[in-house]
């Protein structure tokens, strides 16, 4: 289905299953498609999975100016999304660039999440993530629009991606201005102290420091671009949070890798 937010912006969105709802935000440069192995076992023990495409990204409106693309706006457009479904009692499910996002919202709608699942993502700034992340930022802005964002997600893979999972994931960029939200979101990562995102980011990050709801992380073993130690740090950080769940064989994009261990550990969590 399709939602419009953020200034007349059409979202698409996977909406499956009935009962407490489970809302799963992709990153870079992925989309629904992420959690296509994720979703069905959700669904099949009693819950309602939720995926947006963000604006700029799968079957969402792709504005092609890159200047349209900031934190603020794709933050709005999460939270109009969970006002237009009128949803509560949220566990969310971060990934990537869905991270920064959603834990923005879940600290600024505290109300309406009960739990958090944070899988290989980051957040606070002034500083990169990794030298791994920076020789992605600067692949992305070598290639400009001639990026190839099936091969980004194979990057960040352990088994490499099916011919068919590749031409999904290349499928919603067809033109050099449909990937506009592709070669922004390297840019507003704050690696560097004065990034204009690096104080709402730091923001986000202090207001976790006091969040006792239960949290659940898990982490690819081999994800180079955001190493495990990451995970630790969260459930460091977080008082609500375990032990990190670290899945051997898995890269960034776990959801490709092991996504029926992915699916398993979330679904112990919510039980």
């Amino acid at each position: 289905m399709s939602l419009t937010v953020l200034d007349g912006r059409r979202m698409h969105v996977v909406d499956e299953g009935d009962g407490p709802p489970v809302l799963l935000l992709h990153g870079e440069p992925t989309s629904s498609y992420l959690w296509r192995n994720v979703i069905p076992p959700l669904v099949a023990n009693g819950y309602r999975a939720i995926a947006p495409d963000l604006i700029g990204f799968g079957r969402s409106d792709k504005p092609a100016d890159i200047g349209w693309y900031t934190y603020d706006r794709h933050v709005e457009s999460i939270a109009e999304l969970v006002g237009a479904l009128g949803l509560d009692g949220i566990t969310l499910v971060v990934h990537d660039w869905g991270g920064p996002i959603g834990l923005r919202v879940a600290v600024e709608h505290e109300d309406l999440v009960d739990r958090l699942v944070i899988l290989d993502t980051g957040i606070g700034g002034g500083r990169p993530p990794s030298d791994a992340w920076l020789r992605f930022r600067a692949a992305v802005r070598k290639l400009g629009p001639d990026v190839d964002p099936a091969r980004l997600v194979e990057s960040g893979t352990v088994d490499g991606l099916s011919d068919e999972a590749r031409a999904a994931y290349d499928a919603p960029f067809p033109t050099p201005e449909s990937k506009a939200g592709v070669l922004a979101f390297p840019e507003l990562v704050p690696a560097e102290p004065d990034h204009p995102n690096a104080a709402p980011m730091n923001r986000v990050r202090d207001a976790l420091r006091s969040w006792e709801k239960p949290t659940l992380v898990v982490w690819g073993a081999d994800d180079t671009a955001l190493p495990p130690a990451l995970a630790h740090a969260f459930a460091e950080m977080i008082p609500g949070a375990g032990e990190p769940v670290v899945l051997p064989g898995a890269g960034h994009f776990l959801q490709e890798d092991r996504p029926a261990e992915l699916a398993d550990a979330i679904l112990r969590f919510l039980a």
